[in-house]
């Protein structure tokens, strides 16, 4: 019989070095992939997104009601949101990646933020001047409850709020 091996985390504790790093994949991240639970038959779904900072650092994402994963936040505000994109080189798993578990919660067009929230927005996102008035559209914003953060081969930590923000 085999012996038990003892169960390790191969996650390390949160620290300056993985905090740096998961707030900086967050300040430069445009785009993410989000993860919902699509409320018609509960399976999870994924899409891509727009992401950016708001006017106080808070993460957000400019959607369309028209589309699925808005009602599937609006029925359900828990979702996983994948930050980080593989280089032009190497191997696309050591290159870093954040995976967020987030709240989601809609900001519409008549809040006091709204304007604001705009405006960093188009600074950021140019090309959504197109869209980004159409009555359909609004924000939502993206709180981080915890992350996982997989910083190249053998490093990987777990973080709370606290260390995202």
């Amino acid at each position: 019989m085999p012996q038990d091996v003892p169960k390790t985390s191969p996650f390390r504790p949160a620290d300056r070095e993985a905090r740096k790093l998961a707030r900086d994949l967050i300040a430069a991240a445009r785009f993410a992939s989000l993860g919902v639970l699509d409320p018609e038959t509960g399976h999870p779904s994924v899409t891509r997104i727009a992401l950016g900072p708001g006017p106080q650092g808070e993460l957000l994402t400019l959607v369309s009601g028209l589309a699925a994963h808005t009602t599937a936040l609006r029925t359900d505000p828990r979702a996983g949101l994948l930050i980080g994109e593989p280089g032009p080189r190497g191997d696309p798993l050591t290159h870093p990646r954040l995976s967020l578990q987030i709240e989601a919660r809609p900001v519409h067009r008549d809040e006091l933020r709204f304007p604001s929230m705009r405006d960093r927005w188009l600074a950021d996102h140019p090309k959504s001047a197109l869209y980004i008035d159409l009555p359909d559209f609004l924000f939502f914003e993206l709180r981080p409850l915890s992350g996982a953060l997989n910083g190249g081969f053998g490093r990987a930590w777990r973080l709370g709020p606290e260390d995202l923000t």
